[in-house]
């Protein structure tokens, strides 16, 4: 069957479509000869996230402090039949943030999407919440994404255009208790996202995908308790918590030509929550 040739779209060359009109849906979720940049992805959404764009035909650049983690993962982005750079280390700062761009620029001749991953804080109660891990949580959270998006954006721009997916969180859309840090944090995150997306059109898009609870380790210890786990389900519209596949699917369309005409969106990832699904035990002022 021929295929005729639709006009470009930035950073993603042109779409097929059937002599008769219809186009490939499964195609437009394709990621062949992209390169992504994948930050926190020695395990749990990052390493989902790494996976699913492998597996969707992008080679992957994954970055994380556990050198063994990201080992185990970049196994299995070769599973897929694509090619895994890790770089491991401390990737907090802008210059190992660097490092990042330098092995997409090296070994793949550019980045086409990157996936700020790298986050997240401990809740505390308000009063208890020190200057320092504030302004941390901040740094972790936001300037990464800032600093990442931004070394990138000169390599993205030769190639075409692309697409930035931050992983911001619920805490950032509804205020919770205890979360002051780190949900004050996520929800500049948000912001910046929606800002990006205004700076950087047309040719690279930036959304961001809004986890609830998933099942990731950092929420062992959590769900370690039964009646903790069964208060979350129960507090959770779709009464069970999250995979962090589905996060990681979320971003695979964000990252895809599917959503092309898609920027400063915020899509979460959270069984329907309207608010906190577990209620942090910290006592009044």
């Amino acid at each position: 069957m021929s295929a005729a040739v639709s006009p470009t779209v930035a950073g993603y060359g042109t779409r097929s479509r059937t002599e008769e009109g219809g186009e490939v849906v499964l195609e437009r979720f394709r990621l062949d000869g992209q390169v992504a940049i994948v930050t926190g992805a020695g395990r749990g959404i990052g390493a989902a996230i790494a996976s699913t764009l492998a597996e969707a035909g992008a080679d992957v650049v994954i970055g994380a402090r556990t050198a063994d983690q990201l080992a185990g993962v970049a196994a299995t982005i070769e599973a897929h039949g694509r090619q895994a750079v890790a770089v491991d280390g401390d990737l907090d700062g802008r210059t190992g943030l660097a490092r990042l761009i330098s092995a997409a620029d090296g070994e793949f001749g550019g980045v086409d999407i990157v996936v700020n991953n790298l986050g997240g804080a401990p809740p505390a109660p308000f009063l208890d919440t020190s200057e320092m891990a504030f302004a941390g949580a901040f740094a972790f959270n936001v300037t990464s994404a800032f600093n990442l998006t931004q070394l990138a954006v000169p390599s993205m721009v030769s190639r075409g255009g692309g697409s930035v997916i931050n992983i911001a969180s619920t805490a950032g859309q509804f205020a919770i208790r205890g979360l002051s840090a780190y949900g004050t944090a996520k929800a500049a995150l948000i912001h910046l996202t929606r800002e990006l997306a205004q700076d950087l059109a047309p040719r690279i898009r930036v959304n961001a995908v809004a986890p609830g609870a998933i099942a990731t380790s950092a929420l062992d210890g959590v769900l370690a308790n039964p009646r903790i786990e069964e208060a979350m389900v129960a507090g959770t519209p779709m009464r069970r918590i999250g995979d962090p596949e589905e996060v990681a699917s979320a971003v695979l369309y964000f990252a895809s030509p599917a959503a092309a005409y898609t920027t400063g969106q915020v899509l979460a990832v959270s069984g329907g929550i309207q608010g906190s699904s577990l209620e942090m035990p910290f006592p009044d002022v």
